[in-house]
C-alpha cells in the first residue's frame, strides 16, 4: 500500500500509518512522521525509522522496567514544584548521569508545559468529549460544510490531545521532536527500555 495524492501533496492515510506500526511496532505518530519525510514509500519509512533508532528501540518496549528514578524538580520562586518517576530495567542505569539527565529534563518538561497525562489513556474521556463538542459547535458556526465537520473537529481534538500528553508534546529543549522521540532515542542509545510511569504537579495555593 502506497499513498495517495491530492492537489500534488502527498496523503498519508490512516490504513498506511497502520500497516507501517503492524510491521515495525513503532508509535502511531512516529509511522505518520516516517511516511510524511519518505513521500508514503513504506520501505523508505521503514529504513527512516531504522536510522533513527525507533524501530530497535520498539523492540525493548515490552521488557520490564522495575528500577528508575522519583525526581523532584522546584522551579525558581518556590511557587511551583513537580515529581516524575521514570523507570529503566536496571539500577546501574539509573545511577548513570545520562539517564537521571533525562529525568531531570523530563522533570522540567512537566514544569514548562503543564501536561494532564503521560499519554492519551490517561486524558479522561470526558474531557475529550467536552473538548470534541466545543470544537465542533466552533466549526459549525464557522460555516463549514456538514460533511466536513467532523473531521475538522477531531483534527482540532488531535491537536489539544498532542498539546497535553507529555509523550506527544514537542520537546523543550529541541521543538523539533517530541518527549516521545527523545525518550525513545535514549533507550536506543542506553540499551534498556525506559518509562515515564507518571508525574504530578504542585502549585502554591492550588489543589
Amino acid at each position: 500500500m502506497q499513498a495517495t495524492r491530492e492537489e500534488g501533496l502527498t496523503q498519508i492515510t490512516a490504513d498506511l500509518v497502520k500497516e507501517l506500526r503492524s510491521r515495525t511496532g513503532v508509535g502511531m505518530m512516529e509511522c505518520k512522521k516516517a511516511l510524511s519525510e519518505t513521500s508514503g514509500d513504506m520501505d523508505k519509512a521503514i529504513e527512516y525509522l531504522r536510522k533513527q533508532g525507533i524501530a530497535k528501540a520498539e523492540t525493548k518496549a515490552g521488557r520490564e522496567a522495575g528500577e528508575g528514578l522519583v525526581e523532584a524538580y522546584i522551579h525558581p520562586g518556590g511557587r511551583m514544584g513537580v515529581l516524575i518517576e521514570v523507570n529503566c530495567e536496571t539500577d546501574f542505569v539509573a545511577r548513570t548521569d545520562e539517564f537521571q539527565r533525562l529525568v531531570r529534563n523530563l522533570a522540567m518538561q512537566v514544569a514548562a508545559t503543564r501536561p494532564l497525562a503521560v499519554t492519551r489513556e490517561g486524558v479522561p474521556a470526558e474531557l475529550i468529549e467536552r473538548e470534541r463538542a466545543i470544537y465542533s459547535e466552533i466549526v459549525k458556526n464557522e460555516g463549514k460544510p456538514e460533511a466536513m465537520v467532523p473531521r475538522i473537529v477531531e483534527g482540532k481534538v488531535d491537536k489539544f490531545l498532542q498539546s497535553v500528553v507529555l509523550m506527544e508534546q514537542p520537546y523543550i529543549r529541541d521543538d523539533k521532536k517530541t518527549v516521545e522521540e527523545i525518550v525513545k532515542e535514549a533507550i536506543a542509545k542506553i540499551g534498556e527500555n525506559i518509562r515515564v510511569r507518571r508525574f504530578a504537579t504542585f502549585t502554591l495555593g492550588q489543589d
